[in-house]
């Protein structure tokens, strides 16, 4: 979102009743006119010129827009129109429901005027109100359907994890003959704000330090009082298995700050409003909030250290690997560019207008929670390395050891902008390219593949401008450079056996294991840059390179479905792995034990290796490499 845009603009009126403008329009016009006139309340005018950016692709989406007059037309990276919104539309909702990076790119076609409200809000009012859930489900447009190959769609954690997943479990509990005094003992003990009252097994009723203040202090009873006669008796309980946003309507609604869990009218954990607080803290909107507003470098991997958890929260929510490395993603750049903010700050301004890109798995946006940082910049043609160059190894060091000490740890290979190879003016890079393309030698054509994944983070956009599609112009043009590219690519085999058996890892720390990494992912992205080089696609995620080869025809329909579905198989059984390390205390790593899996599980993966190894064989036969 264009943020000159929003500053100038949030002062202005928005012109007309905005309440009688909305009331016209669907999905608005759903609402009772109350809860419309509370929205509009809660939100904040904002005017943006035509051609002004409300958002990018890839970005996270940190507020809520809804259009009051103008137009928006919402476009793929690619060109393609998405959506139009026109007045009553809504922008940004799905994203922060769903908990994804933005689809698209969102310009003014006519100046605009906008209600605007950001994330945190925004969620509080959906959770206290089912009827704005729904408008604004209603309010989606067709850019948040997915391919009907793709699965099962995102869901917004807040709204599908389960209470068992997210309570405090072996709550507090005190029998209702006990004193007043001996709660007020038990509560202080643990700092914790309440305890549950028990008449035998069974819950009987709850007891808060805002009862003792009230019911105990405050009329001046004897600290001897049983804490049956004081207790909220008979509380609203919720079963474990009850969804997170039902209990969150129904606290919002009652004003309760505690609600305990039972089986069988028995205690087994408690939520409270604390842990919805730290529970809405963990979502990306919020990280990269906090992220945004982090005053110093130091600050930034306590932050980042909150990735691993989100990470596991939306796979305990069955949210597919697809999205959760959109959104882990959408962390790291958000994580980059504060870095490079901060790093401009302590620097001065740079020098000569730069760019700064990622390419690896943050720049096809597919990180997880083992992800090494991999990354260059693209300077102006009047970079003076005498006169620049220290401004520019300053910058690039303190962005990198930032990186660095958030966890994503310098890369093996050194592909960093602190490597003065990757730190260099626009024409050089023009350069290796042309060079690497006409001279492939497998040093070259690996460099080549890896910057075939470029994507620009920060900085002049214009400095990138038309090299990608002149490199892979020339990479199309050179036979010989494209079969030293598919003869790489086939070194990365999946791990099978005779007989179609998993070939695990034979001996060392990873004995007994299958690197997912190396031998499952590695091998699809592989193919996927060949395909899309085949048809000349500009596109960089793995997934939309298949779905975007498969259209132009440069990969069979059979074919590319069969790889996507690896890949997504491949990517959800990895995240899993992920997962499961981290709930455990664990550092995250590719390497899974086929043991652990089910027999199912391994079926399925099986199938999924011989789905690559088919494609590979097939791929060496036509292009004469077996």
């Amino acid at each position: 979102m264009d943020p000159t845009a929003t500053t100038a603009a949030a002062a202005e009126p928005t012109g007309g009743d905005p309440i009688a403008i909305l009331a016209r329009h669907h999905p608005l016009d759903l609402l009772p006119a109350g809860l419309l006139a509370d929205l509009v309340d809660a939100m904040t005018p904002a005017r943006y010129a035509a051609g002004a950016t409300l958002q990018t692709d890839g970005d996270a989406v940190a507020r809520v827009l809804v259009i009051v007059a103008g137009a928006v037309v919402v476009t793929a990276p690619s060109g393609e129109r998405l959506q139009d919104i026109a007045v009553g539309g809504i922008l940004g909702a799905d994203s922060i429901l769903d908990e994804t990076a933005a689809v698209g790119h969102a310009v003014a076609t006519a100046p605009v005027t906008a209600l605007v409200l950001d994330a945190a809000p925004f969620l509080q009012l959906v959770a206290a109100e089912p009827a704005y859930r729904e408008v604004f489900q209603r309010g989606r447009g067709p850019l948040r359907r997915r391919p009907a190959d793709a699965g099962p769609a995102p869901a917004g954690t807040l709204f599908t994890a389960l209470l068992g997943s997210v309570m405090t479990p072996d709550p507090v509990t005190i029998p209702r003959e006990a004193t007043v005094r001996e709660a007020a003992a038990a509560m202080g003990a643990r700092s914790i704000s309440c305890v549950l009252v028990t008449d035998g097994p069974a819950l009987a009723g709850l007891l808060t330090t805002g009862d003792l203040a009230h019911r105990v202090v405050a009329p001046g009873l004897s600290p001897e009082t049983p804490v049956g006669a004081v207790m909220t008796a008979d509380p609203m309980t919720f079963p474990p298995n009850a969804v997170l946003h039902d209990a969150m309507v129904a606290m919002s609604e009652r004003r309760i700050g505690h609600l305990p869990v039972t089986v069988a009218g028995r205690p087994v954990g408690i939520i409270t409003r604390t842990d919805l607080v730290r529970r809405q803290s963990e979502s990306a909107v919020h990280v990269i909030g906090d992220i945004a507003r982090a005053r110093t470098k130091e600050a930034l991997p306590a932050i980042a250290a909150r990735v691993p958890r989100l990470i596991a929260q939306f796979v305990g929510a069955g949210v597919d690997a697809h999205h959760v490395a959109a959104v882990v993603t959408s962390v790291t750049d958000a994580l980059t560019r504060r870095l490079i903010g901060l790093a401009e700050a302590a620097l001065g301004p740079a020098p000569v207008p730069y760019l700064w890109l990622a390419c690896g798995s943050q720049g096809r946006r597919e990180q997880t929670g083992a992800s090494d940082q991999d990354n260059c910049l693209i300077l102006d043609d009047s970079y003076d390395p005498a006169a620049h160059g220290a401004w520019f190894e300053a910058f690039a060091r303190f962005v990198s050891d930032g990186l660095h000490a958030a966890g994503y740890v310098y890369c093996p290979g050194d592909m960093m902008a602190t490597n003065p190879q990757w730190r260099q003016p626009v024409s050089v890079w023009r350069g290796y390219f042309a060079r690497w393309i006409a001279r492939p030698d497998p040093m070259a054509q690996m460099l080549a593949s890896v910057m075939f994944d470029l994507r620009p983070i920060h900085g002049t956009a214009s400095l990138f401008a038309g090299l990608q599609r002149q490199t892979l112009d020339l990479a199309r043009a050179n036979s010989i450079f494209r079969a030293h590219m598919i003869a790489n690519s086939l070194k990365h085999t999946p791990p099978l056996g005779l007989f179609r058996g998993l070939a695990l890892i034979r001996s060392g720390d990873h004995k007994d294991t299958i690197d997912l990494k190396h031998s499952g992912i590695v091998p699809i992205v592989d193919l996927a840059r060949i395909y899309a080089l085949d048809a000349g696609l500009e596109v960089v995620n793995t997934r939309e390179r298949l779905a975007a080869a498969k259209a132009a025809g440069s990969l069979s329909t059979t074919a590319a479905d069969d790889l996507i579905d690896a890949f997504d198989l491949i990517s959800d059984i990895r995240i899993e792995h992920q997962s499961v390390q981290i709930r455990a205390g664990g550092k995250p790593d590719n390497y899974v034990a086929p043991a652990r899996l089910s027999a199912l599980e391994r079926g399925h993966l099986r199938d999924a290796f011989a789905v690559v190894k088919a494609l590979q064989s097939s791929l060496a036969q036509v292009r004469g490499l077996s």
